[in-house]
């Protein structure tokens, strides 16, 4: 089987109908295999859901799903939300581990001529959800060099017929001027929750080939 590219915002189709695109991946960091894909439907962030790889297959430049669109629709909710105090986490689950997640904290009032409000102590926590042992990668995710440069973001990956991953897809500038390098993963340090450490330095990835990137996302 031909190596595989999974494009973060390429389409995704399920058996019946199109769904949406492909938001994040989630990696086993020690074996580096994609486990698990996020999809959502097209700016409905909070309806993603987390599917296994093996129910993906390529379709030129999407993926089609094995699951109808009521199947998908009917699996758990990645996104999950928690009001909390300041320091507190979610209660720790056996089976998942938290992956992107973001601290909301509550407004601070004061009325005119009158004594502050009391703030507010919790905070509204949002997270995704991903297998225990898993970490999320998502479009957004940095690609940091080893001299700590911040070389620009994940736009996908290459991986096998065993979905074993063998190179990262780095996408740096903006615009008109956005190049890609695939860079191998023998040169990739350790992949972490919405971050890629590479092993090489910043002037070691300029040496890489690029190309130009002429996709549409979601197409």
């Amino acid at each position: 089987m031909a190596p595989q590219r999974l494009d973060l915002g390429s389409a995704v189709h399920c058996a019946d109908a199109q769904f949406g695109e492909l938001a994040d991946v989630v990696v086993d960091p020690t074996t580096r295999r994609v486990t698990h894909l996020v999809v959502r439907p097209h700016n409905r962030p909070d309806e993603a859901r987390i599917v296994p790889v093996d129910r993906a297959t390529s379709e030129g430049a999407a993926l089609r799903l094995s699951f109808t669109v009521a199947e998908v629709e009917a699996l758990d909710r990645m996104h999950e939300t928690a009001y909390l105090r300041l320091g507190e986490f979610p209660v720790a689950d056996p089976e998942w581990d938290i992956g992107v997640e973001e601290m909301l904290g509550l407004p601070y009032f004061q009325g005119i001529a009158a004594e502050p409000l009391e703030a507010d102590p919790h905070v509204m926590f949002a997270y995704d959800r991903v297998p225990k042992g898993d970490v999320e990668i998502r479009r957004a995710s940095a690609v940091t060099s080893a001299d700590g440069n911040h070389l620009g973001h994940v736009d996908g990956f290459v991986v096998d017929a065993e979905h074993r991953i063998s190179h990262v897809v780095l996408e740096r500038g903006h615009l008109w001027g956005r190049r890609e390098v695939a860079i191998p993963i023998g040169a990739v340090e350790k992949v972490e929750t919405d971050e890629v450490v590479l092993r090489l330095s910043k002037d070691e990835v300029g040496r890489l080939p690029a190309q130009r990137v002429h996709r549409w996302r979601g197409s």
